[in-house]
């Protein structure tokens, strides 16, 4: 049956909800809409490492790189024009901050799912979202003695922070996977008429 076949970018994408040509454009949707959601449910607390092994599941890099983009972007917009983050030095580039984390992430996460096996998504994304979330803390810590905030970086609000993450990308693989058997029904009734 043709709907047993895996597309041809099967090998690079991990999770695939939406035909190929439509990829990048679902994920961005996914994405801005997840994120406009966790800024506002969230404030500083956006899960950009669960957002970041989204991106890598469904894209290439470079695409990844650019939802990903766009994510943190809908973040600080949220954040400076709706929650009004104070507009001094050292917010905004924290807001850079972020979002130079979250590439990393994603980097990482591209990297990672490249090097698994493709057979156990499950367990991959897993692994990639500690990698994801490792990166993305680590790039946030490494500029605490030049921005201060160190004290964000208690075992108990990482792990906080880890578990929500996690949540999260429960939650957006349980999406991914709910379009997909919608469009896998569509299609199936599309041939059976």
């Amino acid at each position: 049956m043709a709907l047993d076949i895996l597309p041809v970018h099967a090998d690079r994408c991990r999770m695939c909800p939406v035909e190929p040509r439509h990829a990048a454009l679902f994920c961005f949707a996914l994405l801005t809409v997840s994120c406009a959601l966790a800024s506002f449910a969230l404030a500083c607390a956006t899960p950009f490492a669960a957002f970041a092994v989204v991106a890598a599941a469904m894209l290439p890099l470079r695409p990844a790189l650019l939802v990903v983009t766009g994510a943190w972007l809908v973040n600080q917009t949220i954040g400076f024009g709706a929650l009004h983050y104070p507009v001094d030095a050292s917010t905004i580039a924290w807001g850079f901050v972020v979002g130079a984390a979250a590439l990393a992430a994603t980097a990482v996460s591209s990297a990672v799912l490249r090097v698994l096996p493709p057979n156990r998504t499950p367990l991959a994304l897993t692994l990639t979202l500690a990698c994801a979330y490792s990166a993305y803390e680590l790039a946030l810590f490494a500029v605490t003695p030049f921005l201060g905030g160190e004290m964000a970086f208690t075992a108990a609000i990482v792990t906080r922070l880890g578990l929500l993450s996690a949540v999260w990308l429960i939650s957006l693989v349980a999406a991914c996977e709910i379009v997909r058997l919608l469009n896998q029904l569509g299609q199936q009734r599309a041939i059976s008429t």
